[in-house]
């Protein structure tokens, strides 16, 4: 049977399709992306000239590249398809009508990069679980059930009849990753492009963590074990159990459910609602019950089970939570955006090491970007969409140089928290989802509980936050507390 029955792409051939490892091969892809962009441009610019519609060429042009992007970034998997994840939240930047095709196409990664052929799957569970690993099987089927950054999954009958998933790591995976990591650190000096005060090092190093944690299957089964125990016999949610793990290949519970990716294309909006309030309470309790973070809820990772609870697989990306300066950041944080002025503000990102007394900050300013994200606290119920977080994005995305957040330095060991709260925002925006958030939040979170409590013994008001209406922070020598 050819590889093109299989699946393959052109190049396939010689990987097997794995991630192909070597520096100049995947530099020469991702450089293919911005030189391709530029023909089409050249190209655009004569159909112009014979008179087809801008808008129309435009859009076309747009489309095309978004969709080699995904491409690219799915047969490199490895950080290349994080990147691609990543950009799926931040295409929030971009109006709506340039965004389309982007998300359109970015949202492909998760299912589209291009499979393993059999005989590469068969080796690496030969390797790991010896030459006569069919023995552990009643069934195994070659076709992928499903795709991950770093590896993807079949499903399979155990030797004692259970149904079970199978993630077998790309054999190239390990070499693509430091790969990527090379280049990535070499890009690190672009950091103060974005953020000017932040260690562009110290990040990338905390983000190259991160993405190792996902090399390593043993550490991966050990925290999905340490989720499934924390949730065990839960109403709400079903964590699989490992059966197995050896080398390169973890085999877990096989779950049947509806992709969160189909719900949010087409589900009614009621239950978009009760999964997007799901994920919010899986997230926040993930640490509380499990000492772990779930390091990334995005929607191809989360299943609706048939009985209405919650699946949650791929715990790769999940380190121990919290470090112990996290408690008093949150509580110092939002104490000061809600009970505080922009002194309060200026303090605790001094004493959180976000600045210095070497340079300057725009507290009020800054006050007045962050103050959008404590609606979560101070609504009973509250819709979280994707406009609702474009306009964050924006923010926090202007090359402005009065843009506050470009006066701040992010600590890195944030990074992990950081790019798991953008990631469950984008799912729930993209949910739509209407919800009682603050009660979700202030269940799990002893810190921001103890920040409202306060705030309702200074203002009276035991009840509602709707009633609050914080005063706009022009007026920094006023302060902005409510009440």
């Amino acid at each position: 049977m050819s590889s093109r029955r299989h699946g393959a792409r052109r190049g396939d051939a010689d990987t097997g399709g794995n991630p192909p490892a070597r520096k100049a091969i995947r530099s020469a892809k991702l450089a293919a992306v911005p030189l391709a962009f530029a023909g089409r441009q050249v190209a655009g610019a004569s159909k112009r000239a014979q008179g087809r519609p801008a808008g129309e060429i435009d859009r076309e042009i747009q489309l095309r590249t978004a969709e080699h992007m995904a491409e690219v970034l799915g047969e490199l998997k490895g950080c290349a398809a994080k990147l691609g994840q990543v950009l799926g939240i931040y295409e929030l930047a971009l109006p709506p009508e340039l965004a389309e095709p982007y998300r359109i196409a970015l949202g492909r990664l998760q299912d589209a990069a291009p499979p393993m052929l059999p005989r590469t799957v068969h080796a690496v569970l030969a390797a790991s679980f010896g030459p006569d690993w069919r023995d552990n099987f009643r069934e195994f089927d070659d076709r992928r059930a499903a795709s991950a950054t770093i590896g993807q999954v079949h499903r399979a009958i155990w030797h004692d009849g259970r149904a079970v998933a199978v993630k077998v790591m790309y054999p190239g995976a390990r070499a693509a990753v430091d790969s990527d990591l090379r280049q990535l650190r070499g890009l690190a000096w672009l950091t103060p492009v974005f953020a000017p005060h932040t260690d562009g090092r110290a990040v990338v190093d905390e983000l190259a963590e991160c993405l190792r944690m996902e090399l390593d299957f043993e550490a991966e089964a050990r925290s999905q074990r340490r989720f499934a125990d924390a949730y065990a016999d839960d109403p709400d949610f079903r964590v699989p159990q490992v059966v197995a793990q050896r080398g390169d290949v973890i085999v877990g519970e096989w779950l049947d459910g509806i992709p969160l990716s189909h719900l949010i294309a087409a589900g009614a909006q009621d239950e978009r609602n009760r999964v997007g309030m799901l994920a919010v309470r899986f997230f926040w309790s993930s640490a509380p019950r499990s000492g772990l973070l779930y390091g990334d809820p995005h929607p191809g990772n989360f299943r609706v089970l048939p009985d209405g609870r919650l699946g949650v697989v791929d715990f790769g990306a999940c380190p121990a939570w919290p470090p112990a300066q996290f408690p008093a950041l949150v509580h110092d944080l939002a104490d000061a955006l809600i009970n505080g002025g922009p002194a309060d503000l200026d303090l605790v990102t001094r004493q959180h090491g976000f600045t210095d007394d070497q340079r300057g900050l725009d507290s009020a300013g800054l006050a007045e970007k962050l103050l959008p994200f404590t609606e979560l606290l101070r609504h009973e119920t509250f819709r979280l969409d994707t406009e609702w977080l474009r306009g964050r994005t924006l923010d926090t995305m202007s090359p402005k140089l009065s843009n506050a957040y470009r006066q701040l330095g992010i600590p890195a060991y944030l990074m992990p928290f950081q790019r798991a709260l953008v990631t469950l925002l984008g799912l729930i925006a993209q949910l739509g989802t209407t919800g009682p958030m603050r009660d979700e939040i202030l269940r799990w979170s002893p810190e921001l509980s103890a920040v409202m409590d306060r705030y309702r013994t200074r203002t009276g008001q035991p009840t509602d936050l709707n009633v609050v209406r914080l005063r706009r922070v022009g007026a920094a020598a006023t302060g902005f507390a409510a009440g």
